[in-house]
């Protein structure tokens, strides 16, 4: 195989659940795609870091000439309910079902001793001042259900600046140790409905 096919495979190797034949794969498909495509990929690759930041809201993905993500921007969704995530791909599942029509906020991940996540490294400041600040009623743990997510969810109800604050929990229709963004959607929708 050619050095370049073989680097280009190595490269496509290290993204999440590809393996080395599918690498192979993918790379030869790139080699034989139409050079347009393959133009435009390397293009939008090569500033993708540079034009995706994070919502300085709410922690979520936005454009750069954005501050604010669309759904912090959108003065239809209600202010007063918080949907609180480990990472932007379980916003960007829960937003796919269309049922909350809140807002979001995104802790860039969950309490893990095992992977050195501890609370300061999370945006739990942001969190707390955006509750206590925004007339939040409600807050949507919607967290994984492993053993990371419950030590999360367990730390926000202990230290929430705001008491009197409903805490719900998605329903237990999830499997345990599953991942939100691996769900299918009506698993999904079933545990967000039932949520406690």
């Amino acid at each position: 195989m050619p050095e370049i096919l073989k680097k280009l495979a190595e490269l496509i190797g290290f993204l999440p659940g590809i393996g080395e034949k599918t690498a192979v794969k993918l790379a030869f498909f790139l080699l034989k795609s139409n050079p347009w495509y393959v133009k435009k990929l390397a293009e939008t690759l090569a500033v993708l870091q540079d034009t995706v930041h994070e919502c300085a809201t709410c922690g979520s993905l936005t454009d750069k000439h954005h501050a604010e993500c669309e759904i912090c921007r959108n003065p239809l969704r209600k202010t007063e309910t918080l949907c609180v995530v480990e990472d932007y791909l379980d916003l960007v599942s829960i937003e796919r079902l269309g049922v909350h029509l809140g807002r979001y906020h995104v802790l860039g991940g969950v309490i893990s001793p095992i992977s050195g996540k501890s609370p300061s490294d999370l945006r739990f400041k942001e969190l707390f001042g955006r509750v206590r600040d925004e007339n939040v009623t409600e807050l949507i743990l919607a967290l994984n259900p492993n053993i990371e997510g419950e030590a999360t969810a367990l730390y926000i109800d202990e230290y929430l600046p705001v008491k009197g604050i409903k805490i719900s929990r998605l329903s237990k229709g999830l499997p345990n140790a599953g991942f939100i963004e691996y769900a299918d959607e009506i698993t999904l929708l079933s545990a967000f409905r039932g949520r406690k």
